[in-house]
């Protein structure tokens, strides 16, 4: 009896690699269509601590962010003073920045304030890609995906006006692509094209 055919492994954008956090992280999450405002607040805070960091850092980290900043409830982050920032700064588990650990509880009160002025953030943030994720052509290579664009700048330029830190126009683009509201996998990757499709939920 011959052995069956082994089935071959999905083709991947190349930044995914080996690492099951990375791989997991491609297939599951980054380009798909997000609407969940505590989930928006966790990826841009995530972004920002990212800054100068590679994103498999952040990802082995994650869990330990989730504890250390109470499941990012934007309410108890904007509460924080100073004995949770020195709390914070002593953890390991997280990316030990002071700079970006006061920017999570400015980020965090600029998020409310938003909250309240437009209903909602996912309401907010997605107004500038008008409710749905761009249309635009398969990008061929890594090489040819943008680190920014004139909607990210855009953003930018709003988010800072309102009062939010490490929102650059390279953190706001990449907020975009891991929330969906571009999708920027690469041509013969098996997610290319799919989430962009997804419903919005």
């Amino acid at each position: 009896m011959t052995e069956p055919e082994p089935i071959p492994a999905p083709t991947r954008c190349p930044w995914a690699g080996r690492n099951p956090l990375m791989l997991a992280y491609h297939d599951e999450e980054w380009g798909v269509p997000c609407h969940d405002d505590r989930e928006l607040f966790e990826r841009l805070l995530l972004e920002g601590f990212q800054a100068g960091l590679s994103w498999e850092t952040i990802l082995r980290k994650r869990e330990g962010f989730r504890r250390a900043f109470e499941g990012f409830d934007a309410e108890r982050i904007a509460a924080y003073g100073p004995d949770d920032a020195a709390r914070l700064l002593a953890d390991p588990a997280i990316v030990r920045n002071r700079a970006k650990v006061a920017a999570a509880t400015r980020n965090a009160r600029a998020f409310l304030t938003v909250q309240r002025e437009e209903g909602s953030f996912d309401r907010y943030v997605w107004s500038f890609v008008r409710g749905a994720p761009l249309r635009r052509e398969v990008p061929p290579t890594l090489e040819e995906v943008p680190a920014t664009t004139p909607v990210s700048d855009a953003m930018s330029r709003e988010l800072k006006r309102r009062g939010f830190s490490f929102v650059g126009s390279t953190i706001c683009y990449a907020f975009m692509q891991s929330v969906g509201m571009t999708d920027d996998h690469v041509l013969g990757c098996f997610r290319a094209g799919v989430a962009s499709d997804a419903r919005s939920h």
